[in-house]
């Protein structure tokens, strides 16, 4: 079952767009899913600190 999406824009910097382009070009993978798994990734990590 796929999750319910909901657009969130912000701005980021020019280099960090760049890379996350070229990360999803040479995976062939969506930059949307790039961006889901290190927010995941990031979510896991602050979620593990918090249960010290």
């Amino acid at each position: 079952m796929e999750k319910k999406r909901k657009n969130y824009n912000t701005t980021l910097r020019v280099d960090l767009i760049k890379g996350l382009k070229m990360l999803a070009v040479e995976e062939d993978a969506r930059a949307n899913d790039l961006l889901e798994e290190a927010i995941q990734d990031l979510l896991k990590k602050y979620e593990k600190k918090g249960k010290k």
